[in-house]
């Protein structure tokens, strides 16, 4: 014998479908910035003729004229750029750029640029661009290292190192 089973009327139930909130993106100072130093500084750029081994052939010359790099890039933007440029921060200009003239640098000009210690934690490079770019000023490029792990070395070029510099030491 068969039972037949009621069928009951589907549960009503009320959805509302929430809207997500728009999230708003400020550039507000965080209340801990890590500490830091701004100084100026001065740079190296020299673009070469690109081939295999140049930058070993930089950095042997700088070596033989007893030139410490403190920081540097160098780069070729690809093969067929033909052209390498080297932005290099030394402990003596003047030996530098006479070593690189040996080796056959096509062109070497020296700018102002500004060297920020601030301790190696997360968000320190946010903050001191975020600190930049709050005073109107435009950042040209940057490039950094740590060097004992516990502090970094930022290079920065702005449009006005001064003003940075005076903004970053208010800070």
């Amino acid at each position: 014998m068969a039972t037949a089973t009621k069928k009951q009327p589907p549960k009503k139930t009320k959805t509302t479908a929430a809207k997500p909130a728009a999230k708003k993106i400020t550039l507000t100072k965080k209340a801990a910035t890590p500490a830091f130093t701004a100084r100026p500084g001065k740079e190296i750029t020299a673009t070469f003729n690109d081939s295999m081994g140049l930058t070993a052939k930089v950095a042997a010359a700088l070596a033989a004229a007893n030139v410490n790099i403190l920081a540097g890039t160098g780069y070729s933007a690809s093969g067929t750029r033909r052209k390498a440029t080297f932005n290099l921060i030394v402990d003596d200009l003047v030996k530098a750029e006479r070593a690189l003239e040996k080796i056959g640098a096509d062109d070497i000009q020296d700018a102002s640029i500004i060297l920020v210690e601030i301790a190696n934690k997360v968000g320190a490079l946010e903050n001191i661009s975020r600190t930049i770019a709050e005073a109107g000023i435009n950042i040209y490029y940057f490039y950094s290292t740590t060097s004992s792990g516990k502090t970094a070395t930022c290079v920065f070029k702005t449009a006005d190192d001064k003003k940075t510099i005076k903004v970053l030491s208010k800070a």
